[in-house]
């Protein structure tokens, strides 16, 4: 049986696949008068248009919905998967001695994903220690190898909501390890800062 972090990577190259056959055959709608998908297929006398491919323009419309139908049930899958991570990496940590900020060691094994450009005074982030230019290597159960975009993010803060969410993050070359309680408080969402996909 494949291990949730395996079923990541299978599900998130499948959600690829399919985004390109979509943009593909969104190019073929494009291609024919940018009918899209529901300009009409015939003129004003009711015959089929003849400035068109009118067969290609339904073939590439059926498959989209199709598509798009397997897109929506293949997110819904992603999300559910990358809970299980995430609830399987929680499970390791509550075994795991507590997470303290340690000093002067350097990390080069893991990269940094995300960095932190905001962060509100008073809030579960700034209570747990954050800093603006925090660099994160591990969010809960996230790290680069399986960072699929912020909503990802997002994902793991709810379902932490009231328990303690372990981030390893990069602070001036050295490594802090931080745990976070996410949680309502006076200001907005449940973390109180902001992140951003770094770019290399």
């Amino acid at each position: 049986m494949a291990t949730p972090m395996a079923k990541m990577k299978e599900l998130t190259k499948k959600r690829d696949e399919l985004e390109k056959e979509i943009a593909e055959l969104t190019e073929v709608l494009d291609s024919q008068q940018g009918v899209g998908l529901d300009g009409p297929l015939v003129d004003s006398q009711g015959f089929p248009r003849n400035d068109i491919d009118v067969y290609s323009v339904r073939h590439a419309r059926h498959n989209i919905i199709c598509l798009q139908n397997d897109h929506k049930a293949l997110m819904k899958e992603i999300e559910e998967t990358l809970y299980e991570i995430h609830a399987q990496a929680r499970e390791k940590q509550n075994t795991d001695e507590p997470m303290e900020i340690s000093v002067n060691k350097p990390v080069r094994e893991q990269e940094p994903f995300l960095i932190v450009d905001r962060l509100d005074p008073g809030s579960p982030a700034a209570d747990g220690g954050i800093q603006v230019g925090d660099e994160i290597i591990k969010f809960g159960s996230v790290m680069k190898e399986n960072f699929t975009g912020l909503p990802c993010i997002g994902t793991v803060v709810q379902h932490s909501k009231g328990k303690p969410l372990h981030i390893t993050a990069l602070r001036d070359g050295e490594l802090v390890k931080l745990s976070v309680k996410p949680d309502k408080w006076s200001g907005k969402g449940l973390l109180g800062c902001n992140v951003l996909p770094i770019k290399r």
